[in-house]
């Protein structure tokens, strides 16, 4: 493979954070986005953002697999970065991949008032709901449409056009947001609508600016990308890696929900503490997921030239620069702990309680980062069952014993065994990886016809 090039020498570091810095800013900036839709509709109506919160539990944890899902393409990509006609039917066949998780997850937020029916919400809460699911499906299947894209970019080494595209989106759902949801000048005041119109909006720009720069701005640029007809084979071989990234996020939110749960039946003072907890958590996890997507090209190339030696430097390169970003962030946090916690609450216990974990919190993240980095590592491998079975082993562990270590030792216990968790996972995930990567790749090439 002539990329595989590229990605070796003493250079690895360096190359691993640039290509994370774009994919780490777009995750941010999106959250961020999400923050101002929660932000205006709660100064519109409570029971519109109540109404909100109910689809979101649904829509977020549907986007998150649709995502994993999609992330499998990574690897297939990246062994035929200089190949356009071995290329183009795994773009292909990654788009039907897209469409049919995103037809799923789209019916899937379409039932949410059915589900939140069965699920005992009370009718006042799902009365405001009107159009708002119908919307969000639709956003549903341009979020996958895009995340298509993202996913071939990125295996690519394009993550600059990833960022374009993620931030396109992002500056149209924050100034939609404000329009559509309280009415500003001549825009009539929709509501929740308005908001699910303005989430729309953002997936669809986000889409046609990523398969606009995959068409003009990479090596596919001249080929036609039409659909054409699926190979089932071909989306099969695609699937087996994605699918099983998806049930690792569902069991990490399923696990996570239930460890809020755990929280909530402390006192009302532990669950906010655990709020504010995992909000700091989740920025500086994402620094890691930046880099371990980062990875995964370079790691599927030296596994398609069968280089172990390639492969292991690659990903220690890439735990050090997860490590020095958490420590980077980590740093900024605790130094200044009082004003980052007051973004979240003027509670003086509150904050006192946040900052007395911090140690357990950075434990937790710095786990996490490894762990991740180490599993975007398989995914390079196009291995990714072993993950699957670590997370439904440790994880699985850890929500058995939530609610009668919430009990007996509080908060505090709840986030030691969270740290335990984690560092199981790194356990489990790297000695995987060792184990895989002496043998690559996991799977034959996709995409030769």
């Amino acid at each position: 493979m002539s990329g595989s090039d590229s990605t070796t020498g003493p250079g690895d570091f360096v190359r691993i954070a640039g290509a994370a810095l774009p994919l780490y800013l777009t995750m941010i900036t999106a959250s961020a986005a999400s923050l101002v839709d929660t932000a205006v509709l709660g100064h519109h109506a409570t029971d519109s953002l109540a109404a909100f919160a109910v689809t979101m539990a649904v829509f977020g944890p549907v986007i998150a697999v649709v995502s994993g899902v999609l992330r499998g393409l990574m690897p297939f990509v990246a062994e035929h970065a200089d190949d356009p006609d071995a290329l183009l039917p795994v773009v292909r066949n990654g788009m039907w991949v897209a469409l049919t998780v995103g037809s799923t997850g789209a019916a899937a937020v379409a039932a949410v008032p059915l589900i939140g029916r069965l699920g005992g919400v009370p009718h006042s809460t799902l009365e405001p709901l009107g159009s708002f699911p119908y919307i969000l499906a639709a956003s549903v299947l341009a979020t996958a449409v895009g995340a298509s894209a993202g996913s071939v970019l990125v295996g690519l080494g394009h993550n600059r056009l990833v960022m374009r595209a993620g931030l396109c989106g992002t500056a149209a759902a924050v100034v939609l947001s404000f329009g559509l949801v309280r009415g500003i000048g001549p825009l009539p005041s929709l509501g929740l609508p308005g908001a699910g119109l303005a989430m729309l909006a953002a997936a669809l720009i986000g889409a046609c600016v990523g398969q606009t720069a995959l068409r003009r701005s990479t090596v596919l640029a001249g080929h036609r990308l039409r659909l054409g007809r699926p190979d089932p084979r071909e989306m099969a071989r695609c699937a087996r890696v994605g699918l099983p990234l998806a049930g690792t996020v569902l069991i990490k939110f399923a696990v996570l929900g239930a460890l809020s749960f755990a929280a909530a039946r402390i006192d009302t003072t532990s669950a906010a503490m655990h709020s504010v907890c995992v909000s700091l958590v989740n920025v500086m996890f994402t620094a890691a997921v930046a880099v371990g997507q980062a990875g995964v090209p370079m790691i599927a190339i030296h596994a398609a030239n069968h280089d172990a030696a390639a492969i292991r430097r690659v990903v220690r390169n890439a735990v050090a620069v997860a490590l020095c970003a958490v420590a980077i962030l980590a740093t900024v946090l605790v130094a200044l702990r009082g004003p980052v916690v007051s973004i979240f609450t003027d509670d003086p216990r509150l904050r006192s309680g946040v900052a007395d974990r911090l140690p357990v919190v950075l434990v937790v993240v710095v786990a996490d980062a490894v762990q991740a980095v180490c599993g975007f590592a398989l995914i390079g491998l196009k291995r990714t069952m072993p993950s699957l079975w670590s997370f439904a082993c440790c994880y699985g562990l850890l929500v058995v014993a939530a609610v009668p270590l919430a009990d007996a030792g509080g908060l505090g216990a709840l986030w030691t065994a969270l740290a335990c968790a984690n560092l199981a996972l790194v356990v489990a995930q790297a000695g995987f990886f060792l184990r895989l990567s002496a043998t690559p790749p996991a799977l034959p090439a996709t995409g030769r016809t």
